[in-house]
């Protein structure tokens, strides 16, 4: 799932269990071409964050073999990872939330409450995709209804 920094969603695909990360990131990508062919050049790149286990060079060269300009719309960053060093300035050890990936997890968090969500039934993964879809457009549409 790819979502903008409120957490709502921008792209949402589903995979196999055995599918790598940066195999999904891909096909996500992918899928949406024609997203990034229909987004002008002058308006700021859009940054995607990836935690440390992605290899942003593998998928940037993937993504170049299907659209040769896409690096001119998109960017990749990974995320920041404390170092030990940075951990013990704040008196902390073991894991550390960085803010960053906070938003994901927070997207992740969201979708945990729909209890459709709970338990994986779905056949095909365009249902599970749908399914995914529906979670959070009864979220935004809850969020209208209060403002």
């Amino acid at each position: 799932m790819a979502v903008v920094t409120l957490g709502l969603p921008f792209f949402t695909h589903c995979t196999r269990a055995n599918m790598s990360d940066d195999s999904g990131l891909i096909e996500l990508l992918s899928q949406n071409l024609e997203y990034f062919r229909a987004k002008p050049v002058n308006i700021p790149k859009i940054t995607i964050l990836l935690d440390h286990g992605y290899h942003p060079d593998k998928i940037a060269t993937v993504l170049q073999t299907l659209y040769p300009r896409i690096l001119t719309k998109i960017r990749f960053q990974l995320a920041p990872k404390p170092t030990k060093t940075e951990k013990a300035v704040l008196g902390k050890t073991g894991f550390v939330p960085v803010a960053t990936r906070w938003v994901i997890e927070r997207s992740n968090a969201w979708m945990e409450r729909c209890k459709s969500l709970v338990k994986n039934f779905e056949r095909t993964l365009a249902h599970a995709t749908s399914k995914l879809n529906l979670c959070f457009i009864r979220l935004m549409l809850k969020r209208l209804a209060q403002a």
